[in-house]
């Protein structure tokens, strides 16, 4: 098969609801306000399962082991980089994305924001799924619209 999008970096992003219907935010470290809201995502390492990459990424991000499948996007979701992030280099244009639900089934005890040498968040909380895209960055809004829209069935009230 060919792949449609070859100048987008390989993505995957994690949307984690709670028992309430709520989802994750995180917090990105190092980012300005007011658009540094956002769900654990992270680039697929070469063969690796898209799945396997998620449930890594969110351990990574969150320290989160204790999540279930409940369903993902059917196919890539891409976003273009704008050209102040394009201009620090790199070869992609932008990324191309499959989103996973999670069920999360732990406690909140188990979240930890340094779990992994490179912290990516600074704080956390649970948050409406139709809040998310008005808190991320710009760019990657039509995206996050996307991924609520497919997801808003895990939704609580």
């Amino acid at each position: 098969m060919i792949d449609p999008y070859p100048d987008y970096r390989p993505n995957v992003g994690v949307v984690l609801f709670n028992d309430q219907g709520l989802v994750w935010l995180g917090r990105r470290a190092r980012t300005p306000e007011p658009w540094n809201w956002q769900f654990p995502q992270g680039g697929v390492d070469h063969g690796e399962d898209l799945f396997d990459a998620a449930l890594r990424e969110l351990e990574e991000e969150t320290g989160v082991r204790s999540a279930r499948y409940l369903g993902r996007t059917e196919d890539w979701i891409v976003y273009d980089f704008p050209p102040e992030v394009a201009a620090r280099g790199g070869r992609w244009r932008g990324q191309k994305q499959v989103w996973f639900a999670l069920g999360f089934t732990g406690e909140d005890s188990e979240i930890r924001l340094d779990a992994h040498h490179q912290v990516e968040f600074e704080a956390w909380r649970w948050a409406r799924l139709d809040e998310a895209p008005e808190l991320i960055v710009p760019f990657k809004r039509a995206a996050y619209e996307q991924v609520a829209t497919a997801f808003r069935r895990f939704a609580g009230p």
